[in-house]
């Protein structure tokens, strides 16, 4: 599929022209700024039929046009191709994801009260985190279990925000939803049974913040990737990818972390990559190992439940560590980070420049 990255600085209305020229002349296309480059896809057009390279050449000759490129196999918008680098996502005023940086997300599964919140933020604020999660509405597999506080738990994660400073990463679950949530997080949450949800992914893309996506437990990551683009295509491209681990023969752990879509993701994807290894294994000895594997790997940042009340937590407390065990997990993974050699990624040889 035919993409177009803009040239820096190109005017808004001038965009807004070549848009207009390109619908006049029968070519459907979709924008969205990513890192720091303007990117265009035209999703009609086939690349070596004689009206995509009728089309390519008159890109190429568009001032404006930086360069075209052909993403083969990859969705165009999210392509590694469509950028040439990776790209840092702004998350807050003074933290981007991604761009060289490791970003640590950390917070209890659900939030519970105003006490067991407050106490964790302050906690993983002191011990190195970025970004503080925590569930309001939570989806679970039995429709007894506890579900979330729902608005009142939106209200006081904007209260543990201003309390710590740090953004917060929460996951909405339904359309209906989806302005209360953008009103006190930083980063709106897509949980494993929603990503493939795609008036949920439109509606989520359109506040304009930015969208943490995980993967569907039972994507591939050609879907997971696909998911992605709904989100790019609505004109959003402050999206972060995060690997939850999937659904395989395995029960010995809840999920199986899939390690491999990390660097295969950080070649076929611009986009940055984030690992959860807590729900994944569903079991806090695990999560150092798995959060310094994904780290290894080449992942951008690691999120974990972090929850003082352990076992007795209303929502998946085998899998939380304690903030003394994520001060020491941060650390650790620190010595590993700064001991080994950065990985650069490349893009995949089905992504070719025409």
């Amino acid at each position: 599929m035919i993409v177009a990255r803009l040239r820096p600085h190109v005017p808004i209305d001038e965009q807004t022209r070549l848009t207009s020229a390109w619908r006049h002349d029968g070519h459907r296309s979709f924008h969205c700024r990513a890192g720091r480059h303007t990117l265009v896809t035209f999703p009609d057009l086939a690349p070596a039929s004689p009206a995509g390279e009728e089309f390519v050449a008159l890109l190429r000759a568009t001032a404006a046009v930086e360069t075209v490129v052909d993403s083969a196999q990859v969705p165009p918008l999210g392509s590694f191709a469509a950028t040439g680098e990776p790209s840092a996502v702004r998350v807050a005023d003074a933290w981007s994801v991604g761009g060289g940086s490791f970003t640590w997300i950390a917070g209890p599964c659900a939030v519970e009260s105003a006490e067991q919140l407050m106490a964790v933020a302050r906690g993983v604020r002191a011990r190195g985190a970025h970004l503080l999660r925590g569930g309001a509405f939570k989806p679970r597999t039995s429709p007894y279990a506890f579900q979330g506080l729902g608005t009142d738990g939106l209200a006081l994660l904007r209260d543990a925000a201003a309390a710590t400073g740090l953004g917060v990463v929460t996951e909405v679950v339904d359309v209906a939803h989806v302005e209360a949530v953008a009103e006190v997080a930083e980063v709106l949450q897509i949980g494993t049974r929603n990503a493939q949800n795609y008036p949920l992914l439109r509606e989520a893309a359109l506040t304009g913040r930015p969208v943490l996506l995980k993967r569907g437990f039972g994507c591939t990551v050609q879907e997971w990737l696909h998911s992605a683009e709904y989100l790019l295509a609505a004109g959003n491209g402050r999206v972060l990818l995060c690997e939850r681990g999937v659904r395989t023969f395995e029960d010995a752990s809840r999920f199986t972390l899939d390690i491999t879509a990390v660097p295969l993701v950080k070649r076929l994807s611009h986009l940055p990559v984030i690992v959860d290894p807590s729900h994944a294994c569903g079991h806090g000895d695990l999560v150092a190992p798995l959060a310094a594997a994904a780290a290894v790997a080449g992942a951008d940042g690691v999120m974990v439940d972090v929850n003082e009340a352990g076992h007795t937590a209303l929502c998946d407390g085998k899998q939380a560590i304690t903030p003394d065990e994520f001060g020491a997990l941060v650390a650790r993974t620190g010595r590993i980070l700064h001991s080994a050699e950065p990985m650069e990624p490349v893009a995949d040889h089905a992504m070719v420049s025409r």
